[in-house]
C-alpha cells in the first residue's frame, strides 16, 4: 500500500521518477502563510459549526502557529515526498498534534484549499506590486518637475517630427502606468473572492459556512459555484495580462532610454549604480538594466501564452493541468517586481543633457510643422500650406540650411504671406509654448498633466494601503 496520504486505494509507492515530476513544493512553498492561515480559518468555522470540537480547534491552531515560525525562521524540513505545501503542513500538523490534526481536512479538498492559498498569494502580491509601480510613477512625476524646462525632439518612425517637453515625455509614461495601476485594481477585484467549501467540485455534505471562512480571511465575496470556483483562473490570467502590459511599456521606455543614452544621442546619462561596463573595453558604460527588462518582457509574454495554452482545452473542474499555473505567475511576479524596483531608482538618477537636446533642434526640421501652421493661419488652405513648406525644405537641403536661416526673401519667394513674424513662429520654444491644446506639449497643459499625477498617486497610494491592511493578518 502507498503510504501517501491519498494512497489508501493504492497498493505500491509512486515510482520516485513520477514523484519527482507531480510534486510542486519546491515553488509552491512560497505560500506557507496563506496556507497556514486558509487551515486557521478552516479549523474556526468547522468548530463554530460543531463539525470538530473546540479542543481540536484550538490544538490545530496553535500547532499550526508553531509550523509556521519554523517556517519563517528556516527550519521547517519540506518533504519532496510530500508534494506540495498543503500536504507538507497537513503532514507535520498531525505528527505533532495526532487525530486533531487529521481532522483538519474535513469539507475540504486539496483542489479549493489550493485555489484559496492562490487567490490570498495574489492579493497579498498585487499589493507589493502596485507600491513599486506607484514608486515608478512618482519617479516620473518628480522628472518630469525637474527637468520641467528642459526640450528635446519628439519622434515619429524614429525620424525627428517636432520638439516638445521632456516633462511632457515622462508624462506619457506615466499615463501608460496610470492605466496599468488601473489594470491592477481589476487584478484584485478578480482575486479578492473566495473558493472555499467547493471542496473537489461539489461542495460539501457538512453544515459549514465558506461566507465566515471568507470573512475571517478578508475576502470581499464567495463564489456561487463549486465547480467556477475550482476551476477558475482567469485571475490569475488577469494578472499576468496585466504584467505584460506593464512589461511592454517598461520595454518601450527602456528602448528610448537605450538609445538617448549613447554617443549618438547623448540626451540622457544613466547613473553608475545602473550601469555596467565591458570586460575588454574600458570606456564603455553600457544600459544593461535597461536591456535587461526588455528582454525579460518576452519572458513575461512567455507566462501569459503559457498559461493560456494550459488552460484552453481542459474540462471541468480540477484537472493536474493546472499545477502549471504557479510558477509563471510567481516567474511574472519577481520579474514585474524588480523591473518597477529598478526603474524607480533608474528614474530618479539619471542626468538629462537638456542643453544638448536643445542645441539638436537648431539643426533640423522639427518646426516645419509649425511654418504650415503659420501659412494656414494667414488664409492658405492647409494643404497648400504643407506644400509650400515642403518645398522650402526641400530648398533648405540643398543649400544647407534650417527653417530658421532663410532670409525675409527667400521666405517671400516662397510665399507672400510670410512676414517678419515668421521668425518668431519658428523659434523652438515658441513651437513649445504654443501648443496649449488638451493634453498637448505646451507648458500649462503640462502643469496640468502634471497636478493631475499628484492627485492620481494620492488615490493610487490610498487604494495600495487598503490593500496591504488587508492582507496584514498574514504577517
Amino acid at each position: 500500500m502507498s503510504d501517501m496520504m491519498w494512497g489508501g486505494r493504492f497498493t505500491k509507492a509512486e515510482e520516485k521518477n513520477a514523484l519527482d515530476f507531480n510534486a510542486s513544493i519546491s515553488y509552491d512553498c512560497r505560500m506557507y502563510k496563506e496556507d497556514i492561515a486558509g487551515s486557521k480559518a478552516h479549523a474556526k468555522m468547522l468548530a463554530r459549526h460543531g463539525i470538530i470540537s473546540k479542543e481540536d480547534c484550538e490544538k490545530i491552531t496553535e500547532g499550526l502557529s508553531a509550523i509556521k515560525k519554523e517556517i519563517d525562521d528556516g527550519k521547517f524540513p519540506f518533504s519532496i515526498e510530500l508534494e506540495d505545501i498543503h500536504m507538507n503542513v497537513e503532514k507535520r500538523l498531525t505528527d505533532d498534534i495526532g487525530d486533531a490534526g487529521a481532522r483538519l481536512h474535513t469539507a475540504r479538498s486539496r483542489n479549493d484549499q489550493c485555489a484559496l492559498d492562490l487567490h490570498m498569494y495574489m492579493k497579498r502580491q498585487i499589493g507589493r506590486v502596485a507600491e513599486k509601480l506607484i514608486s515608478v510613477e512618482e519617479a516620473l512625476l518628480e522628472a518630469a518637475e525637474k527637468y520641467k524646462d528642459v526640450i528635446l525632439p519628439g519622434y515619429t518612425h524614429m525620424q525627428r517630427a517636432q520638439p516638445v517637453l521632456f516633462a511632457h515625455h515622462m508624462l506619457c509614461y506615466f499615463a501608460m502606468l496610470e492605466r496599468d495601476f488601473k489594470r491592477l485594481e481589476e487584478c484584485y477585484d478578480m482575486a479578492d473572492m473566495s473558493p472555499i467549501g467547493a471542496c473537489a467540485l461539489a461542495g460539501t455534505t457538512y453544515p459549514t459556512n465558506p461566507l465566515e471562512e471568507a470573512e475571517e480571511l478578508h475576502f470581499s465575496k464567495v463564489y456561487g459555484n463549486s465547480l467556477d470556483a475550482v476551476s477558475d483562473r482567469d485571475y490569475l490570467l488577469q494578472f499576468l495580462s496585466f504584467a505584460s502590459i506593464c512589461a511592454m511599456h517598461l520595454s518601450r521606455l527602456s528602448e528610448e532610454f537605450i538609445y538617448w543614452s549613447t554617443s549618438e544621442f547623448h540626451f540622457i546619462e544613466l547613473d553608475d549604480g545602473y550601469s555596467t561596463g565591458s570586460s575588454i573595453m574600458p570606456q564603455k558604460k553600457n544600459p544593461d538594466m535597461c536591456e535587461l527588462i526588455r528582454g525579460k518582457t518576452g519572458r513575461v509574454y512567455g507566462s501569459l501564452i503559457g498559461l493560456l495554452t494550459v488552460m484552453k482545452g481542459l474540462p471541468l473542474a480540477y484537472d493536474k493541468d493546472m499545477q502549471e499555473d504557479k510558477e509563471g505567475v510567481f516567474d511574472a511576479i519577481d520579474t514585474l517586481y524588480f523591473a518597477l524596483d529598478i526603474y524607480a531608482g533608474m528614474i530618479s538618477t539619471m542626468t538629462v543633457n537638456g542643453k544638448h537636446t536643445r542645441e539638436v533642434l537648431e539643426h533640423d526640421f522639427s518646426n516645419a510643422t509649425d511654418m504650415a501652421d503659420y501659412l494656414a493661419k494667414k488664409g492658405l488652405p492647409f494643404r497648400q500650406a504643407h506644400a509650400v513648406v515642403g518645398g522650402a525644405v526641400h530648398y533648405c537641403i540643398e543649400h544647407h540650411k534650417v527653417l530658421h536661416d532663410l532670409t525675409m526673401e527667400e521666405f517671400k519667394s516662397m510665399s507672400p504671406l510670410f512676414e517678419e513674424d515668421i521668425l518668431e513662429a519658428l523659434k523652438i520654444e515658441n513651437c513649445v509654448k504654443n501648443r496649449e491644446s488638451y493634453g498637448g506639449t505646451g507648458p500649462k497643459s503640462v502643469e496640468r498633466q502634471k497636478a493631475h499625477g499628484k492627485e492620481a498617486v494620492a488615490a493610487m497610494k490610498e487604494k495600495a494601503a487598503q490593500w496591504k491592511e488587508s492582507m496584514a493578518f498574514l504577517g
